[in-house]
């Protein structure tokens, strides 16, 4: 009991395994989907640039003294995700909150379910039911009112209940319509599309992308990607000068990890794949191919797994006050042994 309460209090790092007390369990949870926060290699790159760059950078972007990578990283940031411009925040929460104030003064807003609540301005919009039920209503919403002017916000993935959305509703919008799509990608860059994320053009349709990078990428940043007009136009906005911006060490070491992020992206394939040829994992979870998580239904599957020390993904989300969600999520830093460890004893906590 002492041990399973010490895990909420951890004293170190997260990794492929951790240690409690006496005890070592599996970790099958988090978001390290590339296994950066522990990659010898980034690591090192960012120890580099903490030498050229210090800890931290507490001034304004519009500072009359600057440091140039922060226009370098977002430079490479859109070339790296697709996109014709970036700009990169200290946080996913502020990019998010950055991109959708801008996007509230383009059009009408109309929010999708489970929208990431970083995306939200005036509480939880309540919108319950399915994507696909939601492109359907909003589409013909669109295309009955009077408004030609709408902002749609939305995530590109539900990283809970794995699914990626699709947009494909957009293109049966009546000519005239202008649509803004605003779009919370942390949970795709790095991880689809080998990495570029969700970004893709979609006709007729003004896209802009938020991301913390915290996730794939391993950084402590906020990104948006969309157009040069947007990018100005938002780089004008109060918040941009107001807040300060990222640790730029962060910032060199993703700028110098490509070659790591593929082999990375490589090897969390490579895992996937062995995971969902499972008959096991193939009758009893959900999941899609694109995604490393796999949901169980079953409530008491976390605690099973737990006494053969190994941990999952258990915990109510968004509401703190809902029922658990139990998810297995694969990182790169796990090793084919670790994920056929976990195999093994999910073949007896199943049929248990």
């Amino acid at each position: 009991m002492k041990n399973i309460e010490q895990l909420s209090h951890l004293p170190g790092a997260l990794s492929a395994t951790i240690t409690v007390g006496n005890a070592t369990y599996l970790y099958f949870g988090g978001t390290a989907y590339l296994g950066i926060p522990q990659n010898v290699a980034f690591l090192q790159h960012y120890v580099r640039g903490l030498s050229l760059f210090g800890l931290n950078n507490g001034t304004s972007r519009n500072n009359n003294v600057q440091l140039n990578i922060y226009n370098e990283a977002e430079d490479y940031a859109a070339g790296y995700f697709k996109a014709e411009a970036a700009l990169i925040t200290s946080s996913g929460y502020l990019a998010a909150q950055m991109a959708a104030q801008y996007a509230a003064t383009l059009g009408q807003i109309a929010y999708a379910p489970a929208t990431h609540p970083a995306l939200w301005l005036d509480g939880n919009p309540g919108i319950e039911g399915s994507f696909t039920a939601w492109g359907e209503r909003i589409s013909t919403e669109i295309n009955q009112s009077d408004v030609q002017d709408w902002v749609l916000i939305s995530n590109s993935i539900n990283n809970l209940f794995p699914e990626v959305y699709d947009f494909g509703f957009l293109s049966r919008l009546k000519p005239g319509k202008r649509v803004t799509l605003l779009i919370d990608d942390s949970h795709g860059i790095g991880i689809l599309n080998n990495g570029i994320g969700a970004q893709r053009v979609i006709s007729g349709v003004d896209v802009i992308y938020v991301a913390s990078m915290a996730k794939g990428p391993g950084v402590d940043a906020g990104l948006i990607l969309g157009s040069s007009a947007h990018i100005s136009a938002l780089k004008q906005t109060p918040q941009f000068p107001g807040a300060s911006p990222p640790t730029a060490a962060g910032l060199y070491a993703f700028m110098q990890g490509s070659a790591i992020y593929r082999e990375e992206h490589d090897q969390l394939c490579d895992l996937q794949y062995h995971m969902m040829n499972q008959g096991l994992v193939q009758d009893n979870f959900e999941y899609i191919p694109e995604f490393p998580v796999f949901l169980h239904r079953d409530s008491g599957l976390a605690d099973r797994l737990l006494q053969q020390r190994i941990l999952i993904s258990a915990f109510p989300y968004p509401d703190s006050n809902g029922p658990r969600i139990n998810r297995i999520v694969l990182s790169s830093w796990h090793t084919q042994f670790q994920l056929d460890t976990l195999i093994q004893v999910l073949a007896k906590a199943i049929r248990a």
